[in-house]
């Protein structure tokens, strides 16, 4: 049993990979678009508006804490279906959120460019300048959505188990290899590997329960003991009244989450301006 993250891009084949490698193994497909369904559930709809717009990082811009919010809300709806195992994520990214876990299998799908630009050219009848005008269109978005958002170069080989390039090796190709390589010792799920996906998935849990007292808490688990580190502006006397009224709030709040029994502090005061 493995989780299995494909990054992909535009007109790579990507998607046929995934769809392929979970019909295979018998595995639940997971895309970004199945996470726009849950958005009413956290009710945040400026979400779900992220996830659609084109415009990426000039729009997350105009809005308050728009990254930390957007993080908190795909970490906690992938980690909960991470946790059940056997799935197949495929879009940008996705890996970002694994790094940590043993038993997740982590793929790279890329494509020749002339390939993709003949399948532009022969889907919309268009020039080969219009063809490569189109894809850098699509391209440019994701790479900064993905280096604002996840601070990572979406495409970026050394960030994966596994890199795939489509031209002589065949979607057919990279599923049986993306498959031998779920089959093998390093990628099975083991107890620890587990408890690990149980505490990331806690510690979102709490986060995303801070994401309006502080946006920026670092939030970490162990079984059910939750650590939160934060930092707080020294800008008067009433500082410490400030940071023991965000204590108060940060313990209450994070104890109300089923699974935490304890709840580890550590609020650093620093003077105005050095955050």
């Amino acid at each position: 049993m493995s989780i299995i993250t494909i990054t992909r891009g535009s007109y790579t084949r990507g998607k046929q990979v995934a769809e392929r490698v979970a019909e295979r193994l018998g595995y639940g497909c997971l895309s970004r678009e199945i996470l726009l369904e849950t958005s009413e559930e956290f009710n945040i709809p400026e979400i779900k508006r992220l996830m659609t717009t084109k415009k990426g990082p000039s729009f997350l811009d105009r809005m308050t804490f728009a990254r930390e919010k957007y993080l908190s809300y795909i970490q906690l709806n992938m980690l909960k279906i991470f946790q059940t195992d056997n799935v197949v994520h495929h879009g940008v990214a996705g890996h970002f959120f694994v790094k940590d876990i043993e038993h997740a299998v982590k793929v790279l799908i890329t494509a020749d460019i002339e390939d993709r630009i003949r399948i532009v050219m022969e889907r919309d009848r268009s020039s080969r300048k219009d063809a490569i005008l189109y894809l850098k269109k699509l391209d440019e978005p994701i790479i900064k959505w993905a280096q604002y958002v996840y601070k990572v170069h979406p495409f970026d080989s050394n960030l994966y188990d596994l890199a795939i390039h489509i031209k002589k090796i065949t979607v057919d190709d990279a599923v049986d290899m993306v498959c031998r390589a779920v089959e093998s010792k390093q990628f099975q799920t083991t107890p620890e590997s587990q408890e690990t996906v149980d505490d990331l998935l806690l510690a979102a849990e709490v986060k995303h329960a801070l994401i309006g007292l502080d946006p920026h808490a670092e939030v970490s688990a162990r079984g059910s003991v939750v650590t939160v580190k934060s930092v707080l502006e020294a800008h008067s006397a009433k500082s410490q009244n400030a940071k023991d009224k965000l204590e108060n709030q940060i313990d209450r709040t994070a104890r109300e989450i089923p699974g935490v029994s304890e709840v580890n502090i550590d609020i650093s005061l620093y003077p105005m301006g050095i955050i």
